[in-house]
This record gives C-alpha cells, structure tokens and sequence, in this order.
C-alpha cells in the first residue's frame, strides 16, 4: 500500500488534464451552475404561475400555429383555376402588346394606334357632343344627345369608381397621358375605351338610321378601338372584356333612365 500511494501520485502528476488550464473541463465554474440553476427555477416556477392562471381553452389556443404560419395544401379548385386564368391572361396580354414601347415588334405603329384609341376617348366625345347640342334646333336631336351626354359623364364616373376599387395595373409598366388624367383612366381594370366604345356603338345602332356597312364599320370601330389598348400595353385581355361588358351595362342604365324630351328642354334651358 505505501508503494502504491507513490504510484497513483505520480500518475496525478502526470496527468494532462489535471493541469490548472484543463480544469476547467472538467469542473465548471460554479457561477455558471447558480446562475443556470436559477433560471430554471424562474422558467419552472413561471410556467406553473401561468398553467394556474390560464384556462385549458387558452392552453390549446397557445399552441395553435397563427393561421399565417400554416401552409394550405389542398388549394380550392376555383382557386387553382382563378390562377391559371390570371396567369395565362398576363402572359397573352403581354404577347399582344406589340406596341408597347418603340423597342417592341412593331413599334413603329405606335402613333397610329394611339390615334386610334383617342377616337374612343372620353374627352372628345363629351365636347363633340356638347357643340353638337348648342348648334341642334330639332327637339328630338336635343333629347337625343342630351342622353348620349348623361351616358358618356355616367361611363366616366362609372369606370373611375372601379378602377379605383380594382387597382390593376396594365401588362406594362406604361405612364397615362393628360387625356388619362382628365377622366381619371389611371388603372387598368376595367378598360375606359372599352367601356365607352361599347356604349358608344350601342347607342348610335338603337337610336339611329344606318345602313348596314355603317353598322359593321362601327362594331369594328369598337372593336379595333378596344383591342388596341392590349396592343399598346395598357390594359390586359380580361380588362378590355369587362369593360365591353360593362359598356352595355351603361347603355341598358341609360335606356331605364332615360329622359324624355321636356326633361331635356328644362336642362337646357337652366343651362
């Protein structure tokens, strides 16, 4: 046993990690274990504070995951195919913008389809039809366009109030012109010239005498008229749809509001 003692001593000595910059290896500080031990008794004795204190219901709510963290994984098939429309409406609007920009394929036939989409403007239809009314002496062209001037305001406001609600942009990232501005045309959803073309053409074919090739010049007018804001980028296929959609909406509020001959006499005559 005494020899032994000298032996194991020794071994001690020798023993790399019982030197003083290895010890602590193996004996952590004691601060660390205080301070560790603490916070485990302030996290134990929390917790059994807040199981007291809450109900079971709000336990199993607290679990929950918030509805943002969670992944759908059965999408609705409505809204599968809501998307792909969408999609495939972007990506054919923005084939069909061939006028876009002067860089575009066929960009040299910008001016000419700009000139084509003022035809279907607002602001010189209203004016057109404004001097059109002083310079009338009939009362049925009176009454006449003194509708065509209540449906041409009521497109605008119409067409301004869902644009506004929508907030599409165009297929482009295109600035309106002053025209735009005037009839507050600044979004793409639904199309103003659309709306407006359709209205338009709609009027002219109930309520006046035209003979035939006049009649399919005009559908193709609207049409030409309608399609051409896809071309030049401002507006998608679904938006210049819905605004001839919503054009003969207007006509048809227009024919059950329409006013009659004395009504327009009146207006004129406080005008």
């Amino acid at each position: 046993m005494p020899a032994s003692q000298p032996r194991s001593r020794a071994r001690d000595r020798n023993n790399v990690l019982n030197r003083a910059e290895f010890l602590s290896l193996n004996q952590p500080l004691k601060g660390n274990q205080e301070s560790r031990s603490s916070s485990r008794k302030q996290n134990g004795q929390a917790g059994a504070a807040g199981g007291q204190g809450s109900s079971p219901k709000e336990r199993r709510q607290s679990q929950q995951l918030p509805e943002e963290d969670c992944m759908q994984l059965n999408p609705s098939f409505k809204g599968i195919a809501f998307n792909s429309l969408l999609a495939i409406d972007i990506c054919m609007s923005k084939r069909l913008g061939v006028c876009a920009s002067r860089a575009s394929s066929w960009g040299g036939a910008r001016s000419m389809i700009n000139l084509l989409g003022i035809t279907g403007h607002g602001i010189p239809w209203i004016a057109g039809t404004l001097i059109c009314l002083v310079k009338s002496s009939t009362l049925a062209g009176q009454e006449v366009l003194m509708n065509l001037l209540l449906a041409l305001l009521l497109d605008i406001m119409i067409v301004a109030g869902l644009q506004k609600l929508a907030k599409r942009k165009g297929p482009y990232d295109i600035t309106p012109g002053l025209l735009d501005y005037l009839t507050m045309d600044t979004y793409a959803f639904p199309a103003g010239h659309a709306s407006r073309v359709a209205m338009l053409s709609k009027f002219f074919l109930n309520h006046l005498v035209l003979a035939i090739p006049l009649r399919i010049l005009l559908v193709l007018w609207a049409l030409c008229v309608g399609f051409s804001r896809v071309m030049i980028g401002r507006h998608h296929i679904t938006d210049v749809l819905s605004g001839f959609a919503f054009g003969y909406l207007q006509f048809r509020l227009v024919e059950l509001i329409w006013m009659s001959s004395n009504t327009c006499q009146m207006l004129i005559s406080i005008w």
